[in-house]
This record gives structure tokens, sequence and C-alpha cells, in this order.
């Protein structure tokens, strides 16, 4: 049995070369690598003073590091609530479940910009978001 056929083939990938689509929750996003039955890697950019929706994901889980700009990232799993500052460097999860919504600072010189590895990979938006009720409304289309 060759390489090939016992790993999947390596990838390279640039947010500039990938056109951005729009998250469930309103956040753009450029998808960039898939391992397959692994996790996917994905940049998301959110405009100063932009909201986005809350939503909880049915069947994947995220980590994120924050790569430039800043904002607050608000998660609820069961009991427990916070709220937490997002800036460079920056890294949080989002478990199974979990709900959040993250808003970017107004006075940033650019957008809020999250580096992500969603796991597993993310399956399509049909029915993966689904919404919540979060502290803030919502200004994202």
């Amino acid at each position: 049995m060759s390489t090939h056929e016992q790993h999947p083939p390596f990838g390279t990938a640039d947010p500039g070369d990938t056109p951005a689509v729009t998250a469930p929750d309103g956040a753009e996003v450029y998808p960039l690598l898939v391992l397959e039955g692994r996790g996917s890697l994905a940049v998301f950019a959110l405009a100063p003073g932009q909201v986005t929706r809350a939503v909880s994901h049915a069947t994947v889980q995220e980590l994120w590091q924050v790569t430039a700009g800043s904002g607050e990232l608000w998660r609820r799993q069961g009991g427990r609530e916070e709220t937490v500052r997002l800036a460079p460097g920056t890294a949080v999860s989002v478990p199974l479940g979990t709900a959040f919504q993250f808003r970017a600072d107004e006075d940033s010189a650019g957008p809020l910009r999250i580096t992500a590895v969603t796991m597993p990979p993310w399956p399509g938006t049909d029915g993966e978001a689904c919404p919540a009720e979060g502290p803030w409304k919502a200004t994202v289309r």
C-alpha cells in the first residue's frame, strides 16, 4: 500500500485565495483546509462594531485563536456562563453544545480575525448551528 493510500495528501491554503462565505452566526468565514473525518481549519472575520447571532453547534466543537482585532466572546454551557475579552493571542474552546456569541470592538483598527479548528470538519450549514439566546443584539445580516 502506498503512502498516499494510507494518509490523506497534505495541503496549503491562504485566506487571500479563499472566497468568503457567511457562517450561520453571520461572521465572514474563509474555509482553508480539511482533513476528512478529523477536522477543518478556517479564518473568521467580523467588522468593527459587528455582533454575531448566538448559536450552539449540533455535532462540532471548535478551538479558536485570535490573530487580529479585539472584542468579546460570550459562552454558556449548562449552568456555567462567562464573557471573555478577545485580543491577538487569546485562545478559547467552544465545546460541543456550548451556546456562544461574539462581537468586535467598535474602535478596533480592523476586523476581529479568528483562526479556528473545527472537529470533526464542518458538515455544512443545514441544522448544524442552532439558534440560542445571547446577551447582545445581533447586527450581522
